[in-house]
C-alpha cells in the first residue's frame, strides 16, 4: 500500500473521530491493508467508544504487537483488563507499562500525533486499582506512597480521593486515555497529499515584440537572420522609424546608427529629447530630431521590402568586405612615408573580435567607400575604449597619443596623469601600455587596423610607487570573496605586483588592488611588461 493511501485514509478516519461517528472511523481504518501501530491504537479507541471491549482489546494487542515499547498502548490496556475481571493480565500490563517509562516521569506523545501526555503516577495509580480489586489493600496503600513521591498534573487530587476510597475499602477506577484522543497524521504530510501545480501557467509580462499575448507552449521556431514578424496594425506601423543622418554614440546607453537605418520605437521621449529604440538586436537610445516615420505600407509592395518587425541579433560570424570598384582613372600617388599597407581579412577579422560582435557605424561606412573623396579628406579613425563603460570617438589619423589620451580624459572625466591607455597586439590577449605616450611624433596610425583602434583606459593612481612584474590574463571570471580580494572578469588583464605564496598572487586590474587565486589567471608570456 502506497503511504500518501495510507495517510489519506488514516486522516479520513480522524475527522470521523472529530464527528463523533465512530462507525466511520472504523470503516476508514479497516481499508488500510498494511495498518501500523498507531492506526490499531486509534481502532482500540473506536471500539472502546462504541462499548465494543473485546474488539477494543483484540486492536490493542494488535497495537502491542507492532509497537512493543509503546507505553501508553500498555497503559490503555490494562485498564481495559480491569474491566472485564484480568486482573493478573492487567498487573503485568502496569509493569511492563512502567518499564517502558524508561524512569522519565513523563512521555508527551505530541511529537507521534497524540495530543496525551502518560505520567508515571497515573501508571502507579492503576496498578494501586488492581490491588484494590484483589482485595490486597495493603500492597495498594504502599504503591500509592510510591506514587505520591512522583510528580506530574492533576496528581494531588487524584491521590488523595484513592486514599480515602482504600481507607474504606473500596476499589478504585483505573485511569485511561479519554475518549477523542487519537493518533492523528502530520500536518505536513496531509498538504502534500494535495496536488500542487508549482510552474503555474504562462503569462506575458513583459515582450519586445508587439501585441506579444502568447503565453502558451509550442515547437521552437527557426533561428536564422532575420526579423520577428509579430502581429502588426496602423498603431504599431508608427513606431517604426528612419534615421535620417549617421549617428555616433556620444554617451553611456546611446546607439551608434547609420544613416537611413530602421529602428523601432520602445519608449517614449525623454526630457533631454532622446528616446529608447531597437536597432540590429540592440536597445540604445537615439535623439527623436533625427528620427522621421518610415513608409511601410510603401515598402512592402518592393521586390526587397523593408523588415516589418523587431531585427534579429546579428550573426557572430563577420561579413567579406565587399569587393573594391576599379576606376578607370589613375589612383593618386602616396608618398613612402605615409603609405599604410591595406586592411586584409585577417586584421579586420582580428579588431571585431576583440571589440565584440561587428557593428556597422556611420565611419565605417564611410571608410568603406573605395576612392570616394570625402574618406580621403576624413583621414579619420573611430577609436573605441573600454572603460567603466564603453565610448567611441573620431580622430585624425595622425593624432599624437598625448592629445587622444586628454580627449579621452575628457570624456570619462578624470585628469590624463590618472589614466594608462593600453592596447592587444594583434595575436594576443595581453594588454600593453602605448608606446610612449608622451614621446612625440608617435600617432594613433601606429595602433590602427582597417580604420579601427581599440584601447582599454585604466586609472593608474592605485598603483603609485608599484612595480608591476609581469601580465597574466584571467581565465575565469572571480568574485571577490573579501574586502581585500580583486574582482575580474575573464580575458581581463591582470598586473601583478607580487607573489604571495604559491597558490595567491596581489595583482592590479581596473584601477584596484587586491589578491586572488593564480589558478584563475595565466602567464601568456614571461616578458616583464613596465611602462611609464
Amino acid at each position: 500500500m502506497l503511504y500518501n493511501e495510507l495517510l489519506g485514509l488514516w486522516n479520513e478516519s480522524v475527522q470521523a473521530v472529530d464527528a463523533k461517528d465512530w462507525e466511520g472511523a472504523l470503516a476508514k481504518l479497516e481499508q488500510i491493508t498494511e495498518p501500523t501501530s498507531r492506526t490499531h491504537f486509534n481502532a482500540a479507541l473506536a471500539h472502546l467508544a462504541l462499548g465494543q471491549t473485546d474488539m477494543a482489546l483484540r486492536s490493542l494487542d494488535f497495537t502491542i504487537a507492532k509497537d512493543e515499547r509503546l507505553a501508553v498502548a500498555f497503559f490503555q490496556r490494562a485498564a481495559l483488563m480491569m474491566q472485564v475481571d484480568r486482573l493478573e493480565e492487567a498487573l503485568s500490563d502496569c509493569i511492563w507499562a512502567q518499564k517502558h517509562m524508561r524512569g522519565n516521569v513523563v512521555i508527551d506523545y505530541r511529537q507521534l500525533g497524540l495530543r496525551y501526555k502518560l505520567y508515571s503516577w497515573q501508571v502507579l495509580y492503576n496498578a494501586a486499582a488492581v490491588y484494590s480489586r484483589m482485595g490486597q489493600w495493603e500492597q495498594a496503600m504502599d504503591i500509592l506512597l510510591s506514587a505520591t513521591q512522583e510528580r506530574g498534573q492533576g496528581r494531588v487530587g487524584n491521590i488523595e480521593v484513592a486514599f480515602k476510597s482504600i481507607e474504606r475499602k473500596e476499589a478504585l477506577n483505573p485511569l485511561m486515555v479519554p475518549e477523542g484522543l487519537v493518533f492523528r497524521p502530520r500536518k505536513q504530510e496531509i498538504e502534500q497529499l494535495h496536488q500542487r501545480d508549482f510552474l503555474g501557467k504562462a503569462k506575458v509580462i513583459s515582450s519586445m515584440i508587439p501585441n506579444d499575448d502568447f503565453g502558451g507552449f509550442e515547437p521552437l521556431r527557426q533561428q536564422k537572420p532575420g526579423f520577428y514578424e509579430p502581429k502588426t496594425d496602423g498603431a504599431q506601423e508608427s513606431r517604426y522609424m528612419r534615421v535620417r543622418v549617421p549617428y555616433m554614440a556620444r554617451g553611456p546607453g546611446q546607439l551608434t546608427v547609420p544613416g537611413g537605418a530602421m529602428v523601432f520605437l520602445f519608449g517614449e521621449e525623454d526630457r533631454d529629447g532622446m528616446i529608447n529604440v531597437i536597432h540590429d538586436g540592440q536597445r540604445g537610445l537615439l535623439p527623436l530630431s533625427l528620427l522621421e516615420p518610415a513608409d511601410v505600407k510603401k515598402s512592402r509592395s518592393r521586390k526587397n521590402h523593408l523588415p516589418s518587425g523587431i531585427p534579429l541579433p546579428p550573426e557572430l560570424k563577420p561579413p567579406s568586405r565587399p569587393p573594391t570598384q576599379r576606376s578607370s582613372a589613375a589612383p593618386p600617388r602616396v608618398s613612402p612615408s605615409t603609405e599604410t599597407p591595406p586592411p586584409s581579412y585577417n586584421t579586420a577579422t582580428h579588431a571585431q573580435s576583440a571589440s565584440g560582435p561587428p557593428r556597422y557605424t556611420a565611419n565605417a561606412a564611410s571608410s568603406q567607400q573605395a576612392g570616394s573623396p570625402q574618406g580621403e579628406e576624413a583621414g579619420s579613425v573611430v577609436v573605441k575604449v573600454h572603460f567603466t563603460y564603453n565610448i567611441a570617438l573620431s580622430v585624425p589619423l595622425y593624432t599624437p597619443y598625448h592629445e587622444l589620451k586628454e580627449r579621452i580624459a575628457e570624456k570619462v572625466g578624470h585628469s590624463a596623469s590618472q589614466l594608462r591607455l593600453r592596447h592587444k597586439q594583434h595575436g594576443s590577449r595581453v594588454l600593453t601600455p602605448l608606446p610612449g605616450e608622451v614621446e612625440p611624433g608617435r600617432s594613433v596610425q601606429e595602433v590602427t587596423e582597417a580604420g579601427r583602434v581599440t584601447l582599454w583606459c585604466q586609472r593608474e593612481d592605485a598603483l603609485a610607487n608599484r612595480t608591476i612584474l609581469y601580465q597574466m590574463v584571467a581565465l575565469y571570471d572571480y568574485a571577490a570573496q573579501g574586502p581585500e580580494d580583486l574582482e575580474f572578469s575573464e580575458g581581463d588583464t591582470i598586473d601583478i605586483l607580487g607573489e604571495v605564496n604559491q597558490e595567491w598572487l596581489e595583482g592590479h586590474c581596473a584601477g584596484n588592488i587586491g589578491i586572488f587565486p593564480c589558478c584563475f589567471a595565466y602567464r601568456e608570456n614571461n616578458n616583464i611588461i613596465q611602462e611609464f
